[in-house]
């Protein structure tokens, strides 16, 4: 039986899709011929009933893959998980290993999207470019209250070293910061590049700008809270393109209020399931927390954007169908990183 023979017409279920999913996905499948049904509801206990005759189903990073929803794959004879994310830290996996379904994730897509993005908001927040926008188009000329700082020779702290913290560094080093880092394995290259590894608490200290770039587990969960702000300068700048978690939305409230946090830009957000990736203008949004961050001037908020660009969209999608092309093949993925379970 030949490997076309093996895909050819298994059906796809996605969840969570936009019409840039739709685009990317039929464009690329082109070469791979799967069936592809696209859901744009979440996948939760009560959408499983979407799913019809199909092995295999393609979540997001707000989709719900808890135990109770493996369960119910399982019974519909799902055998593949495809997450077109990096981050898992919304799938059960001990569930998926126990009910013998096959977890792949796309690990690296376009580290440089995020981090440039990441490079984005630290500008825009310095500079107010957005102010500035919009104060011009409405034949306002003045310079008051549009004061920045050099970036150059700032010292900026990277949480978080995998392809995007690295990414990150190298364009900060541009700039000609001093770039600090911490993570669990240090990178030889990054310290060849001039980047040095400290404790998290002499992130905290030490920077001008803090950046999150780690994936969010029991040990990085609000890793920005009460305690790690009070180790903080004054006016500290916290960007967060990562995961919502990793930031205590409260604690960052009070920091903003007592004027220690200087500026916060996020293009993440803990409870953003019930938000992003939705228009949402002509409703009355119940979240006060989320309307609480966007009355401060200081606060910059994307809504998961950071991924957002041709060339990750187009790896994303290759990747994805790569690896289940190999699950369904071989039964394994020769990029390790790729395969949770």
């Amino acid at each position: 039986m030949s490997l076309n023979s093996i895909i050819a017409n298994r059906k796809i279920a996605f969840f969570s899709t936009q019409p840039y999913d739709k685009a990317f996905f039929n464009k690329y499948n082109e070469e791979f011929g799967f069936r592809l049904d696209f859901f744009e509801t979440q996948l939760n206990p009560q959408t499983v009933a979407l799913i019809e005759e199909c092995e295999i189903v393609c979540v997001f990073v707000n989709d719900i893959v808890n135990e109770a929803v493996i369960k119910q794959l399982a019974e519909k004879n799902v055998k593949i998980i495809a997450l077109r994310c990096a981050g898992f830290n919304n799938i059960d996996l001990e569930a998926a290993k126990k009910y013998h379904i096959k977890v792949c994730r796309v690990p690296a897509y376009s580290p440089q999207a995020v981090a440039e993005h990441a490079m984005a908001m630290i500008l825009t927040l310095n500079r107010k470019t957005h102010k500035a926008y919009n104060r011009v188009r409405e034949q306002n000329f003045s310079l008051n209250g549009l004061l920045g700082f050099d970036l150059f020779g700032k010292t900026i702290g990277i949480i978080g070293t995998g392809n995007i913290g690295k990414a990150f560094s190298k364009i900060a080093l541009g700039f000609g910061c001093k770039v600090l880092a911490y993570d669990i394995v240090e990178s030889e290259e990054m310290k060849k590049d001039g980047v040095s590894f400290v404790g998290l608490e002499d992130i905290f200290k030490s920077s001008d700008i803090i950046s999150l770039h780690c994936p969010l587990n029991d040990q990085t969960k609000h890793v920005i809270n009460k305690t790690s702000i009070s180790f903080m300068k004054e006016s500290v700048m916290i960007i967060n393109t990562s995961r919502g978690g990793l930031i205590e939305t409260s604690a960052v409230i009070e920091g903003l209020k007592e004027g220690k946090i200087g500026y916060l830009g996020i293009d993440v957000y803990e409870q953003e399931e019930k938000l992003f990736f939705r228009d949402l203008s002509a409703d009355i949004i119940q979240d006060d927390a989320i309307q609480r961050l966007m009355s401060f001037p200081n606060v910059l908020v994307t809504a998961h954007q950071a991924f957002f660009t041709n060339e990750a969209l187009t790896q994303i999608a290759l990747v994805t169908f790569n690896n289940i092309k190999a699950l369904l093949t071989q039964n394994d993925i020769e990029n390790k990183a790729a395969l949770l379970v």
